[in-house]
């Protein structure tokens, strides 16, 4: 992936690297949603503009772990609070894998509806609706059972689990990428077909589209530890999926190999607003991902310059 601003690319001289800092790549990992590429790629050119050599790497969301953990890979700028916590926990327990903070986006991840299947489904948003009306949510496909859409199944997010554990009549459906995830609210958005499925934010679908979350029970740890807790006291999953901070984590080499990008990593920071206005150039409005990473930079120059480490 390469830097096209012309603005930005004038600023490559102005902070040359750093004696102490490794010249070896820097593995940034790369997943499969627009809000994630376009947060490591701004990471990846900001360390670029401070004189490191980066690489971008492709990997799975949960799975990238496994190369954290060895040094194959060094990066990773988005672990969601809702769905890598328990990944994440694992990682930073064998001592190879840690924390360089928070990125200042705030997620949330859950079962979405349209304000349209409001009236289909009374009760909603409490989740004890769905017992009776997943039917209203059926397809061709699932029916009498209703179906949850819900996000690649590299994401993880225990859905299946959470489903048998709330004895909920819906099967579920993962969409194969990011860009059909949405590609079908879309269409069932303009058509008022039934659909409950995975949203997240930050992201541009939760502002565009009129709708709102389910309410599952409150999150614990011990819900999705413990079978005892919860509302199915022989059941572990049964309740909401967390919230929280987007983390960023890095193989522990990193710190010592690459001290100063280390420390210009940890004061990476972007808000929810930001970013999805971001996401929305991409996919909304048809611009790749470099060309919207080199808008930010050079409307934001004293914010990244900010960063840097040097």
């Amino acid at each position: 992936m390469k830097y096209i601003s012309v603005a930005a690319a004038a600023l490559m001289t102005a902070f040359p690297a750093v004696a102490q800092d490794s010249s070896d790549p820097i593995k940034l990992t790369l997943h499969d949603w627009s809000g994630q590429l376009i947060t490591t790629t701004l990471m990846g050119e900001v360390l670029k503009q401070a004189g490191h050599n980066v690489e971008y790497v492709q990997a799975d969301y949960i799975a990238q772990f496994a190369g954290l953990k060895t040094g194959d890979l060094h990066v990773a700028m988005e672990i969601w609070e809702t769905t890598g916590r328990e990944a994440m926990d694992e990682a930073f327990a064998t001592g190879n894998v840690i924390n360089l903070g928070e990125t200042g986006m705030q997620a949330i991840e859950e079962w979405w509806y349209p304000a349209y299947m409001a009236d289909r489904c009374p009760g909603l948003p409490n989740w004890e609706a769905l017992k009776d009306c997943a039917d209203a949510f059926a397809t061709p496909e699932t029916a009498p059972m209703g179906r949850y859409l819900g996000g690649p199944v590299t994401w993880g997010g225990f859905d299946e689990e959470r489903v048998e554990a709330l004895e909920l009549d819906f099967e579920v459906v993962h969409a194969g990428t990011d860009a059909a995830l949405f590609a079908e609210l879309e269409a069932a958005y303009q058509r008022q077909d039934p659909i409950i499925l995975w949203i997240y934010s930050p992201h541009w679908a939760p502002a565009k589209y009129e709708g709102q979350y389910v309410e599952f029970p409150p999150y614990s740890p011990e819900c999705y530890s413990d079978p005892s807790v919860g509302v199915n006291p022989n059941a572990a999953y049964d309740c909401g999926k967390p919230r929280g901070p987007i983390w960023k984590v890095a193989y522990k080499g990193v710190a010592e190999k690459w001290p100063n990008a280390t420390k210009t990593i940890e004061n990476f920071h972007i808000t929810n607003d930001e970013m999805g206005k971001m996401v929305a150039e991409v996919d909304l409005n048809g611009k790749s991902v470099e060309e919207t990473v080199a808008a930010w930079m050079d409307a934001n120059k004293d914010t990244w310059s900010a960063w840097i480490v040097k």
